[in-house]
């Protein structure tokens, strides 16, 4: 009796070791991801268009701000950076 209680705890270390890797390892998405072609294209095609818009809104921030920047430092007239940033937003402003 004592040593089949051992065996079935030994079996239930077992199985919950085996249980926490498959769950580290994300093993279980992984094989439903691998049996669903359709889904992962889905999936991929989503993440992709949420990526593109994404890239396209953060440069329009950072370009906005960074006109605005040098904008700010034009009106500063610092003589030799001022007339280098008034060319550069001049270029920018020109090639809307």
């Amino acid at each position: 009796m004592f040593l089949k209680k051992e065996k079935i705890n030994l079996l239930e270390k077992s199985v919950n070791q085996l249980n926490k890797m498959l769950q580290e390892g994300n093993f279980i998405e992984l094989t439903y991801l691998l049996g669903n072609k359709k889904e992962i294209m889905i999936r991929n095609l989503i993440a992709g268009i949420f990526r593109g818009v994404g890239i396209g809104i953060g440069v329009t921030i950072i370009t906005a701000v960074l006109i605005f920047l040098l904008q700010k430092i034009v009106k500063l007239n610092i003589p030799i950076i001022g007339e280098y940033i008034a060319d550069i937003v001049e270029i920018v402003e020109r090639s809307r």
